[in-house]
């Protein structure tokens, strides 16, 4: 059984929304367990215990939410050679362009050694159908390639 850890950080509800739809995608691939969890809540075991993980912020100031930056801060030290290679994937919430939280995201994921499995969702303004879609999307395929072993 694959286990999938979402972790988010949402203010005005439309990161949980589309968080919510991740863990859906997820959920649609038989044999996955998947653990929503909020930023804050969020512990090193869980991330170790994980075999894929999906990070989801608004975009704040063109960078993550500080609780987003806070799970990293306090996992980073614990995971070190612990999370090589770790499929990972990225939704953001964004007033702008997306692209500064996502590259501030990116390159923390590198520390960590995690390996990219998807295109990022970034979701400019309101949340549409489409993006939901996209979002479903991605928790299936994150899911449905750890359950497999693909990655």
């Amino acid at each position: 059984m694959a286990k999938i850890l979402i972790v988010y950080h949402s203010q005005t509800g439309k990161t949980q929304k589309i968080a919510q739809a991740v863990a859906e995608g997820a959920k649609s691939i038989e044999g996955v367990e998947v653990i929503l969890k909020k930023a804050a809540d969020a512990t090193l075991e869980d991330l170790l215990t994980a075999d894929g993980l999906a990070i989801g912020t608004p975009e704040n100031f063109g960078y993550m939410s500080g609780m987003v930056k806070d799970f990293f801060d306090r996992t980073y030290y614990g995971a070190q050679e612990k999370a090589f290679r770790k499929p990972f994937v990225v939704f953001i919430s964004a007033g702008n362009d997306g692209t500064g939280a996502l590259r501030a995201i990116e390159r923390i994921a590198l520390g960590y050694k995690f390996k990219t499995v998807f295109q990022p969702v970034i979701a400019k303004g309101d949340i549409t159908k489409d993006i939901l879609t996209q979002c479903i999307e991605l928790g299936a395929t994150i899911a449905g390639g750890c359950q497999m072993g693909i990655y």
